[in-house]
């Protein structure tokens, strides 16, 4: 009698078992239990190195106060007796604003100008002749200290935050490849260890050349970390937990953004900074070796056996070894509907069928333009009128409410909406900015916090938005393919800046345009809240189902 009992249950979850979808297998395991968090916890360390980076040119590359070199000068005696106050007076032409030239000098000592301020306008100066004198009352040492990366090399210092992000575009395409070729664990290995190598190498450059080589590949595999580690989050999780860890749990971000100005702070100096922001990859690749394989890219991939295995680990951790007990391989191979185990997929599948074609476009239009307005703004530190450090603590904390925001939404208003409202938010309040005057400082602080807010809103929820939106067996491609068009935005971010010496407003519009565009982008997108994740091509190019109601799991 116990044996037909039996028999007869297992019967049942066995049928129960093979209506289930990944999504449901992950929820009869505890979507977001011990193994989860436990998970995600592994990869904190490493995640610590994104924001620090991605911020770090706005404290290595920083300019204070500088004009040119006059101690080596010898004009005679008479300039000799001169105080060094004095020898400024009568060698560096004043500006507008009273503070002295940064990158004039004048051709001949005014020691005129001792006795009255006349008119300096009419004479004749030169380029700086022996270097500059830098304020090192802020920074010890930046790029444009160690190089002289002022006045006619100041577009060299702007360079080297692009070529970072030059780096972060490339690493996104080839890491997104090698994620969805080998895997998410090898992959992050390769991530790991170039970033750490070369971010630790760049601390030790010798010239501009050479550092700006070696940020580049830092970026390159930094991209890695990024893409990686939110999909190993996100494909652990059943489909009512994506939203937490997908926005709540990026909250990481935002508090390393806070934190980057408080390490700057007391490491002042570029090259040990550089080293510092670093050293936390070190104790990532430690917890590595405790990172598992996505078990539904495993499955995805015809892999069963080692799907089977973390799955089995998962429920062990989180105490549901009987559910494992009746899912056998032959089973779980049955669960997930792969097209063709012996299939590799490539970027060319992004654009091979209809609906593919028009997801890769629109989501791709969506983040060069949420990265480029994200971007616009955070590289962008003087607008608060207060120093660096505290700018960059007020970009951080201004954040944290965002990604509450965003937590909230996503569930009762779907991914969609608050996708494309916090980018209409973010082009409202740049166009607000535009017209309140000067003088009213307050209000633009306020206005451009806003901006900030919601700028963050957009950009930090396209990650797990556009992770949704493509199958398993596309997954990194795609979102590798997004992140090359979000590092584009980035780039282009800081020349449409340099676009206010054509006229003031100029990069204002462009940055609203941007953000509107992109709204209507995602007005056009499906709507994944309480939506299963899609696994192969024919998902996406069918309707997809939502998640099974409680009444409809009770009927099976």
């Amino acid at each position: 009698m116990w044996d037909a009992k039996l028999w007869i249950r297992m019967d049942v979850v066995a049928s129960f078992i093979f209506k289930m979808k990944f999504d449901d297998i992950l929820e009869e395991l505890n979507g977001m239990g011990r193994f989860q968090i436990t998970t995600i916890l592994l990869m904190i360390a490493a995640r610590m190195t994104l924001p620090f980076h991605y911020l770090l040119n706005n404290f290595i590359a920083a300019v204070p106060s500088h004009h040119c070199d006059i101690t080596s000068l010898d004009y005679g005696d008479a300039f000799r007796n001169l105080s060094h106050e004095e020898r400024l007076i009568v060698s560096i032409p004043v500006q507008v604003d009273g503070t002295l030239s940064s990158c004039q000098m004048f051709a001949e000592p005014q020691y005129h100008l001792l006795i009255e301020s006349s008119n300096i306008t009419d004479l004749p100066t030169v380029p700086c002749q022996n270097g500059w004198m830098y304020d090192n009352t802020t920074f010890k040492s930046t790029l444009a200290t160690e190089w002289d990366l002022v006045c006619d090399k100041r577009g060299l210092n702007k360079a080297t935050a692009t070529i970072f992000f030059i780096g972060v575009m490339l690493g996104a395409a080839v890491f997104g490849y090698l994620s969805d070729r080998f895997g998410r664990k090898r992959a992050l290995l390769v991530s790991y260890v170039t970033s750490t190598v070369f971010g630790f190498t760049s601390a030790f450059s010798s010239n501009f050349i050479m550092f700006a080589a070696l940020r580049f590949f830092t970026g390159f595999g930094l991209s890695g970390i990024g893409l990686i580690t939110v999909a190993l989050r996100v494909e652990w999780v059943d489909v009512k937990h994506r939203n937490a860890v997908g926005n709540l749990l990026g909250l990481d971000w935002s508090i390393f953004t806070a934190l980057l100005p408080v390490v700057a702070y007391f490491v002042n100096d570029w090259r040990y900074l550089v080293a510092t922001v670093t050293s936390p990859l070190c104790l990532g690749i430690i917890c590595w070796w405790w990172l598992p394989e996505s078990a539904r890219w495993l499955i995805s991939n015809g892999k069963v056996e080692s799907a089977h295995f973390y799955l089995t680990k998962c429920a062990k951790v989180n105490g549901r070894e009987q559910f494992m007990a009746d899912l056998n391989l032959e089973v779980l191979s049955k669960e997930i509907p792969v097209e063709n185990e012996n299939r590799k997929y490539s970027y060319l599948d992004l654009v091979r069928t209809p609906r593919m074609r028009r997801l890769t476009l629109l989501t791709g239009t969506v983040w060069f333009a949420a990265a480029c307005t994200y971007y616009g703004i955070s590289l962008n530190i003087d607008g608060f009128g207060v120093n660096i450090y505290l700018t960059q603590f007020i970009y951080g904390a201004i954040e944290v409410p965002a990604v509450v925001f965003v937590f909230f939404s996503f569930d009762k208003i779907g991914r969609k909406l608050t996708q494309a409202g916090t980018q209409f938010l973010t082009g409202l309040c740049i166009l607000c900015n535009m017209f309140i005057p000067q003088d009213k400082g307050p209000f633009q602080t306020t206005v451009g916090a806003l901006g900030k807010m919601f700028a963050e809103a957009a950009y930090g929820s396209v990650f797990l938005y556009t992770t949704e939106l493509y199958p398993t067996v596309l997954r990194q491609n795609g979102v590798g393919f997004c992140y090359v068009l979000g590092q584009i935005g980035v780039a282009v971010s800081p020349i449409i800046s340099l676009l206010d010496e054509v006229w003031g407003r100029l990069p204002s519009i462009v940055f609203i345009l941007l953000a509107f565009a992109a709204g209507l982008s995602t007005l056009v997108l499906r709507e994944t809240r309480n939506v299963r994740l899609p696994e192969t091509i024919e998902d996406v190019e069918q309707t997809r189902r939502s998640v099974s109601t409680p009444e409809e799991k009770s009927q099976l």
